[in-house]
């Protein structure tokens, strides 16, 4: 189906559920497991070279984890990456079940629907964090409701732009952080010119339609000193 959504009904017994695959979720879920796979690596790497309570305080850290404990097992006497359960996990990836009495939805339609529920979460999500919708330092009613209609008005721009570039705002705004002004003095005079645009952030500012700023955005001279008479 579209929006790289995959899903399939299965009945087990007089139980309906769909099983549902979002396909980008799943190259996300995979990215985070290489990552976490790749510094494991490097973690156990460097407890291999530690002895006595240097190596078992390291491995108790490591066993700790909230994220990277799960994949790891004790092999004679060392901590090792289980393969095992990489492959299981493996498996999961962006998949997620669902289980429905209403039989007036197709299987899509139910997936659908639970993907927008997930989008008004993330969204409430959003005001609060993202945007600071929370707390409001007003006391009047009407510099309240323009605080919170401020908030909702960037939440509406914020979804316009992960629509349009097909990308999540943290990643978008993480990206267009990295353009930066730069101020340069000499004896000539004063520059202000911005960093050079990376290919990733000219395709985010063309598919928004937004033109490039300025690469000069000011140069002021220095002042002429005036000769002395003798």
């Amino acid at each position: 189906m579209a929006d790289r959504l995959e899903v399939k009904e299965v009945l087990v017994g007089e139980r309906r559920f769909v099983v549902c695959r979002n396909l980008r979720e799943a190259e996300r879920d995979r990215a985070r497991r290489e990552s976490a796979q790749e510094r494991l690596e490097v973690e156990l790497g460097a407890i291999d070279s530690k002895r006595g309570d240097a190596r078992l305080r390291a491995e108790g850290e490591l066993l700790a984890h909230p994220t990277l404990s799960r994949y790891l097992s004790r092999r004679q006497q060392r901590l090792v990456v289980d393969r095992a359960k990489l492959r299981a996990e493996e498996r999961l990836d962006g998949k997620f079940l669902l289980s429905s009495t209403d039989d007036s939805l197709s299987s899509g339609e139910l997936a659908l629907l639970y993907k927008s529920l997930l989008e008004v979460e993330r969204s409430w999500r959003d005001l609060k964090q993202v945007l600071d919708l929370r707390p409001v330092y007003h006391r009047k009613e009407d510099r309240i409701r323009a605080h919170v209609t401020l908030c909702f008005l960037g939440l509406m721009l914020v979804r316009v732009v992960e629509t349009t570039v097909q990308d999540s705002w943290p990643n978008l705004r993480r990206e267009l952080e990295r353009m930066c002004l730069g101020e340069f003095s000499s004896a000539t005079g004063r520059v202000l010119q911005r960093s050079e645009t990376t290919p990733r952030q000219r395709e985010i500012l063309s598919r928004l339609e937004i033109a490039e700023p300025k690469l000069v955005l000011e140069v002021t001279p220095a002042p002429r000193r005036l000769a002395r008479s003798a």
